[in-house]
């Protein structure tokens, strides 16, 4: 257990109560960035397949190349922020983030321009989780909730970024320069995070924060494998990890790359009002993830019923958008919109408290860290499927029809159904005492 050292006075304890804060914004613009790179090409998606002149499946796969550096480097990151120190690995992968953002801008053809993306994601995939590690030497246990809930909603800021703002960004000067200022801008956070971020307070000649201690037993301190293992022989994890497969591909493969073409193409619209469209999904997040906690802790008391109740709502709004496919009103796509953004990103904080629960504390941050990777899997396998579903459909003077994104639909409708069945499997986690 670490204390307040009592040579600081309380004055100097004060410092360390707002110093912390300043460390936190740091961050969390690092971790905005992570959630614009995440969904930009959505907006972004015409003028890529013009420029590189690909398919709608060479779009899926430009795309999802984010995810795959991203996936891989989720368990070798916590183990880089042990050995390194978290800010000297936020510091790192967030410069590689930057260059390979402006890589992206100017990338000359379709394969560098796959290159750069998976920099960027290589780049980001450090950002979340040595944040939290370095968060939590600087606030205690019983504010860590409200701060990282805090860094969530952060994150939808980010992907609200990446709708109407990048949107009209792009129309004034172009996707090439508006990627390359967005890495530019990125160095600036670096920077900060290089002179003002430290890994704990002591490190700044700072009283430290009171925080609960640490205790390793051979229960504990057993080998990584030997805690995947106990956790993918878990069959309700299963359950959890199939529905985020499912999840993920809904949440990146339509709403963070084809929901943007599919509301220019079918419904006409200009980029600005599919950037505000795109933009429900971030005010869900940003809105209603707090909601959707409290509802399961206080009002339900239950992960499950949570996590069903969305799930039924979720297949309904599908279903609702594969009857009226190319018929919704603008106030109607932007109410389907929000509500699909609660059921498929809010809820997915709620899911991954139920894998924690699922587990004793010693490696809750093992299974949330393994159970993070499948709604990228998910990324990885929709954004270019859907592609793939496109351009099996055909296009029409340079555009996908509706009937081709009807298809793409009944995708979506019928893994919604399958989501919800997988996730009726899973147990209950809250414990009613």
């Amino acid at each position: 257990m670490r204390l307040t050292d009592s040579a600081y006075s309380d004055k100097d304890l004060k410092r360390t109560l707002k110093y912390r804060w300043i460390i936190f914004w740091i961050l969390a613009v690092q971790y905005l960035l992570v959630y614009f790179h995440r969904v930009s090409p959505a907006v972004a998606a015409p003028e890529l397949i013009w420029t590189f002149n690909i398919s709608g499946a060479q779009l899926g796969v430009l795309a999802s190349a984010y995810f795959y550096s991203y996936c891989i480097m989720q368990i070798p990151v916590g183990i880089l922020a042990d050995v390194w120190g978290p800010k000297k690995v936020i510091t790192l992968f967030s410069l590689v983030a930057a260059i390979g953002a402006v890589l992206f801008g100017f990338s000359p053809d379709f394969r560098f321009a796959i290159i750069a993306r998976i920099l960027v994601g290589l780049g980001v995939s450090a950002i979340f989780i040595s944040s939290m590690r370095l968060l939590a030497n600087w606030f205690r246990a019983i504010e860590f909730a409200r701060v990282s809930g805090v860094l969530m909603a952060v994150g939808g800021v980010g992907w609200l970024t990446a709708t109407t703002p990048l949107a009209f960004l792009m129309q004034g000067f172009g996707w090439r320069e508006s990627f390359i200022a967005i890495g530019i801008f990125s160095l600036i956070p670096v920077i900060l995070t290089s002179l003002f971020v430290a890994d704990t307070p002591e490190k700044k000649g700072l009283p430290g924060i009171l925080v609960e201690p640490i205790v390793y037993s051979e229960e504990t301190n057993k080998s990584v494998i030997d805690d995947l293992r106990r956790i993918l022989r878990e069959k309700h994890f299963w359950a959890i990890a199939i529905w985020f497969i499912f999840r993920g591909g809904a949440l990146f493969g339509f709403f963070g790359l084809w929901a943007g073409p599919y509301l220019i193409d079918v419904y006409k619209l200009s980029k600005q009002t599919t950037g505000n469209i795109l933009s429900m999904i971030a005010f869900a997040m940003i809105f209603l993830s707090p909601v959707l906690g409290h509802f399961s802790d206080k009002t339900l008391r239950s992960r499950k019923k949570v996590l069903v109740g969305t799930s039924i709502l979720n297949s309904i709004c599908w279903l609702f958008m594969l009857i009226y496919y190319n018929n919704l009103s603008i106030s109607g796509l932007y109410i389907v919109f929000f509500v699909m953004g609660i059921t498929i990103s809010s809820v997915g904080t709620i899911a991954i408290v139920a894998t924690k629960e699922y587990f004793p504390p010693e490696i809750a941050g093992t299974s949330m860290g393994t159970m993070n990777i499948f709604p990228f899997i998910g990324g990885i396998i929709f954004q270019p499927l859907m592609g793939y579903v496109l351009d099996k459909a055909g296009k029409v003077q340079g555009m996908y029809q509706a009937s081709a994104y009807k298809h793409m639909l009944w995708i979506f409708f019928i893994t919604s159904l399958l989501s919800l069945i997988s996730i009726m499997f899973s147990k209950e986690t809250l414990k009613k005492s």
